[in-house]
């Protein structure tokens, strides 16, 4: 938020603001990350982004440790840098619980990416509105510790039409943010229900 715009505005009554702005900021990019988690039927390297594999003692993430493509939409490759990693990293997919049976054929695996069925699809649904719901509360949580920063500048001094004018803007924030979080779950419904 740009305090030129709020001209009256104090300078922590602003530092408030931009907090909460730079918090809601986070959470839209927070859920923008879980929902490209959440596969829509198409391969993708993203896919298998929380997957941990042991390297020598270290949980290391899978893309630190080998090559990920997708060659078409059906199948995500995995060449390990190393050829000793194949099978922990194989072992490490079947943990994460994906859903996936990796092919090892002593070079890479070979993962084929099963189409969506129609209750699978619906379950994605509803993990991506459980993420939609996370976003929410943080994005309220949020404007309620702005809020609560604003009442405690009013009993250190700032004039009450000043955290008035704080809390306009901040519910401003909030209602903006809550908007882009629904408009992300609507694209990304609209991408799992495609079939």
């Amino acid at each position: 938020m740009n305090l030129s715009t709020l001209p009256n505005m104090n300078e922590e009554a602003g530092f408030v603001l931009d907090e909460a702005e730079e918090g809601m900021q986070n959470a839209i990019g927070h859920l923008e990350k879980e929902f490209h988690k959440i596969r829509a039927g198409k391969a993708s390297p993203a896919m298998l982004d929380g997957v941990r594999v042991d390297y020598y003692g270290a949980m290391s993430p899978i893309d630190q440790i080998s090559n990920i493509n997708t060659p078409d939409p059906r199948q995500i490759i995995v060449q390990p840098w190393e050829k000793a990693m194949l099978v922990p990293i194989e072992k490490a997919i079947m943990a994460a619980n994906l859903g996936f049976n990796p092919q090892n054929n002593g070079e890479v695996l070979r993962i084929a990416v099963p189409p969506l069925t129609e209750e699978r699809r619906k379950d994605l649904v509803k993990r991506a509105k459980a993420e939609l719901e996370n976003a929410k509360v943080t994005i309220r949580s949020i404007r309620r510790s702005a809020i609560d920063a604003g009442k405690k500048l009013e009993k250190d001094g700032v004039p009450e039409d000043e955290i008035k004018q704080l809390e306009k803007e901040v519910q401003l924030l909030t209602d903006k943010y809550s908007d882009k979080v629904d408009k992300l779950f609507d694209l990304k419904e609209k991408d799992i229900m495609t079939v």
